[in-house]
């Protein structure tokens, strides 16, 4: 069975990345898997900086965002047009803007940002345990040996 999997296209304005968002959202919590809500909250968090920052930063044309599940792993990738890597980091206090990277590295099991030939490509993974797995986990450890 492939895995679920969503590829979009993201106009370069503040409403379409409110849209794919969304739809990303819409997407995610279709494909039956046990996801918790903390794990959607934080899955929407990173969807939302990662599709914001490209709208935001990309030189030119559209952005695109794919969500992939598989497994306990949730992986999202949104690439843009345009080569400016950023570089993650806390900015000032009065300063309203920069703290995307920082919440999506806080909230994600891995992320990186890297140059492809049209532009870059940001993405973070998330790990998912849904019910069942969490449920399963303590059985295992208790035959464990010592």
């Amino acid at each position: 069975m492939a895995a679920p999997q969503l590829t979009l296209s993201v106009p370069g304005t503040p409403a379409a990345a409110t849209a794919a968002r969304h739809e990303v959202m819409d997407a995610i919590r279709g494909w039956g898997a046990s996801f918790g809500a903390e794990a959607l909250d934080s899955v929407e968090l990173v969807v939302s900086e990662l599709i914001t920052n490209a709208v935001c930063h990309a030189a030119t044309g559209p952005s695109s965002v794919t969500v992939r599940l598989h497994d306990a792993v949730l992986l999202i990738e949104v690439c843009d047009s345009s080569p400016v890597l950023p570089q993650p980091g806390l900015p000032g206090a009065g300063e309203e803007s920069g703290r995307g990277l920082f919440l999506v590295s806080a909230l994600a099991d891995r992320y990186g940002v890297e140059p492809t030939p049209r532009g870059k490509r940001s993405w973070a993974e998330i790990t998912v345990i849904d019910a069942a797995a969490a449920l399963v986990l303590p059985a295992r450890l208790s035959l464990q040996r010592s």
